[in-house]
């Protein structure tokens, strides 16, 4: 599957394409000749970027690009058709301690009987080890995380009790509590009223003011030279990636968001050609 899609990409032996080499062990995050598919049906496809350190990096593209796909092939949620994914130069298992997760507010079950501290107190747990309870000093971290992002007084209501926003501050202090140094957002900015969208600014700003790196899938384009500094055009492929003032252009988001069939049809055949 890998040389079909290399010769498909313009990535065949002999071209100019990364390796591995070209990532060095210092990147935050380097994702490499990476691939997904779904019933053969490729989703993201030879994707090959490093994040740089302590930037604030937007990922947007249009509906179906990947974004998410890419995020959770990342962290090993879902399977890989090729490539491999590394946090400061060792494989993400080995250094999944070093990164945090905001999943989309869809994705959990908002019913489960559990409070809003314990929900942030479970950002701990790398730290802590699974077969230590949550102590009084991770508790005082959780409650300093939703201290941050301005809802400490929630703290002790059951979580089927919140709004879409609290939702996501909750979810924004669990990964502040994880003290992370990589950090993967999808879609924090989604259905969210104004205070709580100021709140994942808030947030953001402080994480990058520590140096952290944080990866972010984001939908509203018009914001995006307001609250990051680089960005990764995303259409299955990557378009484009580096500085927003360099990189976000009227050329680059063209190329983006169209011709989005025509390059599915490509990728879907080249797969369809190696697995017949």
């Amino acid at each position: 599957m890998s040389a079909a899609l290399h010769r498909l990409a313009g990535h065949d032996s002999g071209s100019d394409g990364k390796g591995p080499e070209d990532h060095p062990h210092g990147v935050p995050l380097a994702v490499h000749d990476l691939t997904v598919a779904y019933h053969r049906k490729p989703v993201v496809w030879d994707v090959d970027l490093n994040f740089p350190e302590g930037r604030l990096v937007a990922i947007v593209g249009p509906n179906g690009a990947g974004k998410s796909t890419l995020l959770k092939a990342c962290l090993d949620l879902i399977p890989r058709a090729s490539g491999e994914v590394r946090v400061y130069g060792k494989p993400y298992r080995e250094n999944r301690g070093l990164v945090g997760y905001v999943p989309q507010r869809e994705s959990v079950d908002w019913d489960f009987p559990v409070s809003v501290l314990d929900v942030v107190a479970m950002g701990t747990y790398r730290r802590l080890g699974w077969l230590r309870r949550v102590g009084g000093t991770q508790r005082r971290e959780a409650m300093e995380a939703l201290r941050k992002t301005g809802i400490e007084h929630l703290a002790g209501r059951q979580i089927s009790q919140l709004s879409g926003g609290q939702q996501q501050r909750v979810f924004l202090a669990r990964a502040l509590a994880q003290d992370a140094r990589v950090y993967l957002m999808d879609e924090p900015f989604a259905a969210v009223d104004a205070a709580t969208e100021r709140a994942v600014v808030d947030v953001l700003r402080g994480l990058n003011e520590r140096g952290r790196t944080c990866v972010v899938v984001h939908h509203d384009l018009a914001s995006v030279p307001r609250y990051f500094d680089w960005v990764v055009l995303l259409n299955m492929r990557v378009v484009a990636a580096g500085p927003v003032d360099e990189v976000f252009t009227p050329e680059n988001l063209e190329k983006t968001y169209g011709g989005q069939l025509n390059l599915l049809g490509e990728a879907a055949r080249a797969l369809q050609n190696v697995e017949s």
